[in-house]
């Protein structure tokens, strides 16, 4: 059948394929983001200028952060007419004359794509994309202003990008005074851009400068937008210091693609494959090399089976080598037979390599006591004698693997019978008797399937462990692997060594090319920005996808004046937070998998998202952050990645049941001593009535029936006493502090007092094992009011009748 392309060039007038092609040309990057800007992040005016500020913010905090900067970042937003103004200034280290127009005017420019280390940008879209959007959407140029900590002077830029070209176009290029410039007079960047947007979006702006203050303890943020009556500051955590400096490491075996692999090995000047492992990857030295190597030369070459000497009087190992030597002198010829004879009868089997390596030996030690020479004919006589001699009865050595690997359901006869068929396969297969893993399981399942009948059965299990125990007891062969230009011209080669790279056990990558916030500042942040009753937060150990390392961590607050409702989830990546895109986040997906009641907090219908007055947060640190597009909103759907996600998420939640079950505990316990207190005066006061007694003293009573620990005060006569008894079943180290408006005298040496403003603050910690009691006495001149705080015994553990 004729196709319709293959008519174009019959029409009349002909030369359609040649127009077609005159049509065709290169696209700039700009000028296919110009067309797809909402792939950026910049689909609405709303959502634009958020991505914009986010951005510019991110450079931010990169720039001062690389200068060992603590960062001062301001956002301000301004109404200009039907347009927004944006500018964000910085206390950064400034970027110099001839980088300004290429940072902030040309898409994918920067320092950070090839670089394996940790940072918020790497694809050098980010700024470049903000400045285009403003460009198209106002028509005006953006004004960059920038002063390194050298410079006296700040250098002044109005830029737009010319998207035929994705190169800058600079309309104004000035040296101003620092009286000149809006700029900070020490050193920074500031940008300003003209947009077309609206405050719509104002929530989410202000959640991603909050969220940005949280997971970036050490920066000061401030935002002043339309309609703020004042700025919103976010000050840095106090002692909060830089994030830990970064290095770039290489890439990790267990994470490399082939195709990856494959341009590596293309690009390397490393002549061995040995090296090029050393060289090329991070976690791998000599030793780890070698073991690479042999799962290798197992993958390229096979293993080779070996035998044992057979048993039996008819075996004359020695004769048969001595037979195959000739004219060496007969002493020698004999004592050359008997060692190699010898050396073979004490090995439990022995491999055609290793006996090559047998004879050899041999064949020089003996060469060297007789004078004689052993030729690479007459070993290779002898090592086809051995061969031979060790290759009689190949199942008499497979029969005991095969019995062993098999359950003693298998009869004599059936195992007999595999091991008879796998010696045939062995046979008639390399005459060094190598195999590959799967030529083996091939010989396996070949084998079994000859056997197979409705008397006897081989399933998968029985045949995969007859494969393991042969493999087992094959060895790895010594042959040289292939050079790095062989792996590199074959596909199936480099899919070997790969497959190797991967099984070997490799240590995990170094995690100083990252760099977390810390369990400790995550707690700090979520402390900073959010009032709760409780607070937990867990950090990972690194990990590895794709050759990237990666740290998760997690957070929760919970309770206080957050408000009750779904939780509030908050997703960074690289210290950033990631605002649109929720439902298309792989960090979403395993919060919503997890079983939240487990932890106490209430999940309809079993799954989705939990509900309590809780925060969650998930920081993901990687070197390559995997996002499902350009405007990095939402973490892709990496097994690896969100295997750990909810790893952290768990370790943090487990801190929150833990607090949910005692406040639980505690507010049952708090219930039963509210009952108490009503109920034991009226039993008291009943008795009385009922006995005609006195009213027994019920002093004491419900700290002993709640196993409280209780603190009493007794004074007379200007002496003042305050017991404290144990209920409980353990030691407590209670801190009592007594506040006295009289100046205090005669205390004992385990006290302390200070004198604030006329009241007199006495300091004690008694320890006091459980059933006892301990006391503290003290003299006042006069009559006074006291007050008792008692810090380190939760108050539903407490009873206090002392003030």
């Amino acid at each position: 059948m004729t196709s319709f392309q293959s008519t174009l060039a019959e029409e009349e007038g002909g030369g359609i394929a040649e127009e077609l092609a005159e049509g065709q040309r290169a696209i700039s990057i700009a000028e296919f983001f110009e067309k797809n800007k909402h792939m950026l992040g910049f689909d609405s005016g709303a959502r634009g200028l958020v991505t914009a500020v986010k951005e510019a913010v991110d450079n931010a905090l990169d720039a001062t952060e690389e200068a060992g900067i603590k960062p001062d970042i301001s956002i301000e937003i301004r109404e200009s007419g039907d347009y927004y103004t944006l500018i964000v200034e910085d206390n950064g280290p400034g970027i110099t004359r001839e980088q300004i127009p290429k940072v902030f005017g040309k898409l994918l420019y920067g320092s950070r794509f090839h670089s394996r280390e940790q940072s918020r940008g790497q694809q050098g879209i980010g700024i470049s994309a903000a400045v285009l959007y403003s460009q198209l959407t106002s028509g005006k140029p953006a004004r960059v202003t920038s002063r390194t900590q050298r410079s006296e002077t700040a250098q002044y830029f109005e830029l737009i990008i010319d998207t035929d070209t994705n190169e800058p176009e600079i309309q104004v290029d000035e040296e101003r005074a620092p009286g000149e410039s809006d700029l900070s007079p020490t050193h920074g960047t500031r940008i300003e851009m003209e947009m077309e947007a609206n405050m719509r979006a104002r929530q989410q702006l202000h959640d991603y400068v909050k969220h940005t203050a949280v997971v970036n303890p050490h920066a000061r943020l401030v935002l002043d937008e339309p309609k703020l009556a004042e700025p919103l500051r976010f000050e840095r955590v106090e002692g909060a210091d830089l994030p830990a400096e970064t290095e770039e490491i290489r890439p990790h075996p267990h994470g490399v693609e082939l195709g990856t692999l494959i341009k590596m090995l293309g690009a390397t000047e490393s002549y061995s494959v040995s090296g090029f492992l050393q060289e090329e990857f991070t976690r791998v030295g000599s030793k780890t090399a070698a073991k690479v190597l042999n799962s290798f030369r197992d993958r390229h070459f096979g293993r080779e089976m070996g035998w044992a000497v057979p048993r039996g009087p008819d075996v004359a190992l020695d004769d048969a080598v001595a037979d195959a030597v000739a004219n060496k002198g007969a002493e020698a010829t004999e004592t050359f037979a008997t060692r190699v004879a010898d050396t073979l009868a004490s090995r439990e089997r022995t491999t055609h390599s290793e006996l090559e390596a047998i004879v050899d030996t041999v064949a020089d030690d003996v060469g060297e006591e007789y004078d004689a020479m052993f030729g690479d004919t007459v070993r290779e006589n002898a090592v086809g004698a051995a061969w031979d001699v060790l290759t009689t009865d190949l199942t008499a050595d497979l029969y005991p693997l095969v019995d062993e690997a098999t359950s003693t359901q298998k009869d004599d006869a059936t195992v007999s019978g595999l091991a008879d068929r796998l010696a045939d396969k062995f046979e008639a297969g390399d005459p060094r008797h190598r195999a590959t893993r799967a030529a083996l399981r091939e010989y396996v399942d070949r084998s079994a399937d000859r056997l197979v009948s409705e008397e006897v059965s081989f399933g998968d299990t029985a045949r995969e462990n007859v494969v393991e125990a042969v493999w087992a007891a094959m060895r790895t062969v010594p042959d040289d692997v292939p050079k790095v230009r062989e792996v590199a011209d074959s596909r199936d080669v480099a899919s070997e060594l790969l497959e190797a790279m991967r099984e070997t056990d490799i240590l995990a990558p170094p995690t100083n090319c990252l760099s977390p916030i810390t369990a400790e500042l995550v707690e700090a942040g979520l402390r900073k920005e959010f009032d709760a009753d409780f607070y937990s937060a867990a950090t990972r150990d690194a990990e590895v996808h794709g050759g990237d390392p990666f740290i998760v961590e997690a957070g929760i607050a919970y309770g206080g004046e957050l408000e009750d409702g779904t939780v509030d989830l908050l997703r960074f990546a690289n210290r950033v937070p990631l605002v649109y895109q929720r439902g298309a986040c792989a960090t979403t997906d395993v919060v919503k998998g997890i079983g939240w009641r487990n932890y106490g907090l209430d999940q309809p219908g079993g799954s989705g998202m939990p509900s309590g007055p809780a925060v969650i947060m998930i920081h993901v640190a990687s070197t390559n952050v995997p996002f499902t597009s350009e405007s990095k909103d939402a973490l892709a759907n990496i097994p690896a990645i969100e295997d750990e996600i909810e790893l952290a998420v768990r370790e943090a939640a487990r801190e929150l049941k833990s607090y949910l079950n005692k406040r639980r505990s505690m507010q049952k316990r708090r219930k039963k001593q509210d009952v108490l207190g009503r109920i034991l005066p009226e039993m008291a006061d009943k008795l009385s009535e009922v006995t005609g007694r006195r009213r027994p003293n019920i002093d004491g009573a419900l700290a002993r029936i709640m196993n409280n620990v209780s603190v009493e005060r007794e004074v007379e006569d200007g002496r003042v006493t305050l017991v404290v008894e144990n209920h409980s079943d353990r030691t407590e180290e209670p801190e009592i502090t007594d506040i006295v408006t009289s100046e205090p005298s005669d205390l004992p040496g385990d006290a302390s007092v200070v004198d604030l403003d006329g009241e007199w603050f006495i300091t004690w910690t008694p320890s006091i094992p459980a059933g006892e009691s301990a006391e503290l006495a003290y003299t006042i001149a006069s009559d006074a009011e006291f007050d008792v705080d008692v810090d380190g015994i939760e108050t539903e553990k407490l009873t206090i009748n002392a003030n």
